[in-house]
């Protein structure tokens, strides 16, 4: 059995990056308590949905860093695989979060259409201005590390819906002081609330799909075969595992039918392969067992059944 690997091009939390989540951070904990006190005074429950929201932004970013740290700690004979899950953990935790204020957001505003109360919209569009710009601030200064992280990319989403739901608030505050129509609030909140709901789903069955050990959405096994099978001293693949450990890190393992040859031969082969698999389909980690017609079942999945 042989094996090797390269390794991805590895984000690096350098003290610039640091200090831009830093100051994001600080940025959505100070809007939300501005935010807070404008919805409890101008009684606007979008005003409050939006931020619980920014919270939720801080708290995602303390959780993005913590497991980006994490996500460095080397190999060891307890953690073999070091602790490169540490991100998709804190995906399911943000992501959870997000999905039960959303069903928060849903309970309120029922209560506030059955029971409406006067809002102050001219206070609800200063505050949600304010909120509009801070959120503005947050996305330019992840922006940049967007691209090179799903954590940070995550983060940096998560702060452009919250401008979105700014700028929703204050179209709200807006209908509320020219028309008096105060059932805009819940119906804005509703709005919100779906679609954090949506983005919190989608998060979670990615989160989940990855640590339930799925095979990567964007390769297909049965290409990988034609291209394997393509060369001619194999005869067939058979017995594929493939899985991410994170984001980058893709391992692949499986049984190849090769004709009888010396296991020295068998490098230039394995070279073939690791070319393929690593620039036509990104896998990082390859475990590969030559063999000649010893495996009773040769299907391209592996059946324990």
């Amino acid at each position: 059995m042989s094996h090797k690997h390269h390794h991805p091009t590895e984000f690096e939390l350098n003290s610039s990056t640091t200090t831009r989540m830093f100051i994001t951070m600080i940025m959505n904990f100070i809007i939300t308590i501005a935010e807070v006190i404008g919805g409890i005074v101008s009684g606007s429950l979008s005003l409050i949905s939006d931020a619980l929201h920014n919270f939720t932004d801080g708290i995602a970013i303390i959780i993005s860093y913590i497991a980006l740290k994490l996500s460095k700690v080397k190999n060891s004979p307890k953690h073999t695989f070091g602790l490169k899950r540490a991100e998709i953990f804190a995906a399911v935790i943000n992501s959870t979060v997000l999905f039960m204020i959303s069903i928060f957001l849903f309970y309120e505003s029922i209560h506030r259409f059955i029971e409406p109360e006067p809002i102050k919209g001219k206070l609800m569009i200063i505050v949600a201005s304010i909120g509009l710009i801070a959120n503005i601030t947050g996305t330019l200064l992840l922006k940049r590390d967007a691209h090179k992280n799903i954590n940070i990319r995550s983060a940096y989403l998560h702060l452009l819906i919250d401008a979105m739901s700014s700028v929703t608030v204050i179209i709200g505050g807006i209908l509320i002081t020219l028309f008096n129509i105060v059932w805009i609030d819940p119906v804005l909140t509703i709005l919100i609330a779906i679609y954090v709901l949506k983005e919190s789903i989608t998060i979670l069955r990615e989160a989940s799909h990855i640590l339930l050990e799925g095979a990567p959405v964007n390769i297909d096994l049965r290409n990988v075969q034609i291209e394997v099978e393509s060369i001619p001293e194999i005869t067939d693949i058979h017995h594929i595992h493939i899985w991410k450990i994170g984001e980058k890190d893709i391992y692949f393992e499986a049984h190849l039918n090769i004709k009888d040859m010396l296991i020295s031969q068998t490098d230039k082969i394995h070279h073939q392969i690791e070319h393929i698999l690593s620039k036509k389909f990104g896998i990082t980690h390859i475990t590969l067992q030559f063999e000649c017609d010893v495996c009773d079942n040769q299907n391209l999945i592996h059946n324990m059944e």
